[in-house]
């Protein structure tokens, strides 16, 4: 693949299992992030970035980078959302492209994975919305 001037290489890239997928991955990125410590609010880490037919795991603040944003982005960043890409790839929804990187993981207590049936119960917020861009 060959990277846009200036666009640094981001995220994890994955092949999906089946092609209807990418809805259900990006759902269920949606249930994994870090928690609030006093309610039951849980951020976001990692959304499904496509582009140019390929997918990648990003975690929200690389997306900031992408963007040309300033970006306060830690190696335990980098460790949640390769250890997303994994767990997303143990459950059968995609198959990790990047090896190299998933070597480099967080302990999957670092985060909050919700249950699909507990989903109703939580404030799911996202801090960055892929595809809304503002004009400037």
């Amino acid at each position: 693949m060959q990277q846009e001037q200036n666009q640094p290489e981001v995220g994890v890239m994955i092949d999906l299992a089946k092609p209807d997928d990418f809805l259900v991955i990006a759902e269920t990125l949606t249930r994994i992030g870090v928690p609030s410590k006093k309610a039951k609010t849980l951020f976001q880490s990692c959304h499904l970035l496509h582009k140019r037919g390929t997918y990648r795991i990003v975690h929200f603040l690389e997306l900031f980078i992408l963007d040309g944003k300033q970006s306060t982005i830690t190696e335990d960043d980098y460790r949640r959302r390769n250890t997303v890409a994994k767990l997303l790839e143990q459950w059968k929804l995609c198959k990790v492209l990047d090896r190299v990187p998933l070597e480099f993981v967080a302990q999957v207590s670092e985060l909050k994975i919700v249950p699909f049936r507990e989903k109703k119960d939580w404030a799911l917020i996202a801090k960055y919305t892929i595809g809304n861009r503002k004009p400037e």
